[in-house]
């Protein structure tokens, strides 16, 4: 996805010019659900690592449970039809048009051999995990997901995820609009993976 529009965006971003950001998404969907009556109603299924961080968690579900619910679903934890299994992941590393001979060069940081600047560095890229300071000229690579049972079958009738990368550090303000995206076109998306744009403040995205 580092395409030279977002090279545009990131250059024009950096001289003040960019008032928006069109955060695109790689979406790819499974789909068995068939029609959904309005107000269908889901409760969030939580693995038990995501049972150990419950602040982290209720974060995620906030942001998944807009998107849900612009697309007609209604949470309801006694009576839940569906249930909603959510995740995130964010890495960072080291931006694809920083100068390699500074990274990469006899004097460089080694980013290349996983040094300072390596895609191993961020404490495991988790959304809410660690955090360091960036590198300079960081780029992010981002990924949610939403998998979709049925309560009492625990049959998975639906299956989605979105990717993103860009410069933007705000994953407050990205994951939320990601997760949108990951559920265009639901209940019947389209076949294979698609690109889902998404217009996104650029004030809001450098928070």
């Amino acid at each position: 996805m580092k395409s030279a529009f977002s090279a545009f965006l990131l250059a024009a971003s950096l001289t003040g010019c960019a008032t928006s950001w069109v955060v695109d998404s790689d979406v790819k969907s499974f789909s068995s659900i068939g029609t959904v009556a309005p107000g269908a109603s889901y409760r969030f299924d939580r693995l038990p690592s995501q049972q150990a961080d419950g602040a982290r968690q209720e974060s995620l579900e906030a942001m998944a449970g807009a998107a849900l619910d612009k697309v007609g679903l209604r949470r309801d934890d006694a009576r839940p039809q569906y249930t909603a299994q959510i995740g995130a992941r964010v890495t960072a590393g080291l931006s694809p048009w920083a100068d390699p001979w500074l990274y990469n060069g006899p004097w460089g940081y080694g980013y290349g051999g996983y040094g300072n600047y390596g895609r191993r560095w961020y404490g495991g890229g988790w959304y809410g995990g660690p955090m360091f300071a960036p590198p300079a000229n960081p780029w992010y690579e981002r990924e949610v997901s939403i998998v979709l049972r049925e309560a009492g079958s625990n049959r998975v009738v639906y299956e989605t995820r979105a990717r993103n990368d860009g410069p933007y550090t705000s994953s407050t303000a990205i994951l939320p609009v990601m997760f949108q995206a990951a559920l265009q076109g639901f209940p019947n998306p389209p076949q294979g993976e698609r690109r889902v744009n998404i217009e996104l403040p650029t004030a809001q995205a450098r928070k």
